[in-house]
């Protein structure tokens, strides 16, 4: 029996949750432990995340076509799989090399079964309606980081890193992988027709797809970055520990908070104003930060949150209601890619110049990287599809 759409929007958003905490988010709380743990440089481990989103970038178009041709619910329940392989491999590794190989697993994971892949999931489903279960996605997911920090900050204190990511595992094989294989229904087979379609707009788009692949690299260099280092960028300005992943918890309710306006207020808008606006946000939120050092640790933080959380909308809805559902898989796939590929270096680029320039350097360089994204995205004169 088919599905009702709002259930399958909230277990793609219970799942997208727990994969986005377990292994996108393990980064910003799990580098220092692991680290000492294993006896390696903190920069190592940055570089090994690092290396594993470019190969998760590397394999988004790949995982686009997939989806387009077989539907998302079977790869999807293969990644929690994957996921959680990777997971319980670096619960047992005691050296670099396994590290390594855990992170590789978890790289095939996020190549396959993220937001594109989630996104390309609806989409299949739905077709042109399915911006609003994108944005429905992205409500529940939303609250990602706001789940995982706190939570693994909890079990790294009561039990250690090795319990924590035991439990990350755990709710990949017992939450995460039965939702998407038994609720996530199959979608039908697209017509020949709609692929040839499809591939022939590429010829007329290339221009446009070219300044979305630019900005959303860019957008998500400083989501990636942030999302690796924003509590230690906040005790960099001054703020305590317990402050900073305090503050750096409120990334979840902003992007959420933010998702409502826009599934409220600009539905009914272009998503290409929702990208400008929120591409302007950041830049604003880092001027006030440097202003004004770890009192506008908050408001920063909510800035930040609020312009990446309608991001990760307009980069599901701006391809759709552009370039329309046909092959949308493949296409944000590749949009992907150069995104990913740069999302990659994010955690490692941002961590050198937050060592050697300092907070207010690397608050420069991520407000002014989002201020030319904005800028690109005013200059867009794109005209939609019908």
């Amino acid at each position: 029996m088919q599905q009702k759409r709002s259930v399958v929007i909230a277990t793609l958003g219970v799942t997208q949750t727990i994969s986005w905490a377990s292994s996108y988010y393990l980064t910003a709380v799990f580098a220092e432990p692991i680290s000492a743990d294993l006896g390696i440089p903190r920069e190592w481990f940055f570089a090994i995340v690092s290396a594993a989103l470019l190969a998760a970038g590397v394999m988004g178009p790949l995982a686009g076509r997939a989806i387009d041709r077989y539907g998302g619910r079977d790869i999807l329940a293969a990644t929690n799989i994957v996921f959680g392989a990777g997971l319980l491999t670096m619960m047992y590794t005691h050296s670099l090399t396994g590290l390594i190989v855990a992170w590789a697993l978890i790289a095939i994971g996020m190549g396959f079964g993220l937001y594109e892949a989630a996104f390309a999931t609806v989409t299949g489903l739905y077709g042109q309606e399915a911006r609003n279960a994108i944005t429905g996605i992205t409500l529940i997911a939303g609250f990602a980081s706001t789940v995982a920090w706190p939570t693994s900050r909890y079990l790294i204190d009561g039990g250690g890193w090795r319990q924590a990511v035991l439990f990350w595992a755990a709710l990949q094989f017992a939450c995460a992988l039965p939702l998407n294989r038994y609720v996530v229904p199959q979608p039908g087979k697209p017509h020949r027709s709609e692929v040839s379609e499809a591939a022939g707009e590429t010829s007329h788009v290339s221009g446009l797809m070219i300044v979305l692949a630019i900005v959303f690299g860019a957008t998500w260099f400083i989501s990636s970055a942030l999302a690796a280092h924003l509590p230690r960028l906040l005790q960099a300005l001054g703020a305590s520990a317990d402050g900073a992943v305090a503050a750096a918890a409120l990334v979840g309710p902003a992007q959420v908070g933010a998702r409502l306006v826009e599934f409220g207020v600009l539905r009914r808008v272009s998503p290409v104003f929702s990208a400008r606006l929120a591409t302007a946000l950041h830049p604003v939120g880092a001027a006030v930060l440097a202003l004004f050092g770890p009192v506008a640790s908050v408001p920063f933080v909510l800035l930040h949150g609020a312009g990446n959380g309608m991001l990760t909308i307009a980069r599901g809805t701006l391809p759709l209601v552009l370039f329309g559902p046909e092959g949308y898989g493949l296409r944000t796939g590749i949009l992907a890619a150069p995104a990913r590929i740069l999302q990659g270096a994010a955690p490692l680029a941002f961590g050198y110049v937050l060592d050697r320039g300092g907070p207010i350097a690397a608050l420069a360089f991520s407000g002014g990287l989002m201020s030319l994204s904005c800028l690109a995205l005013c200059l867009l004169r794109p005209r939609a599809r019908a």
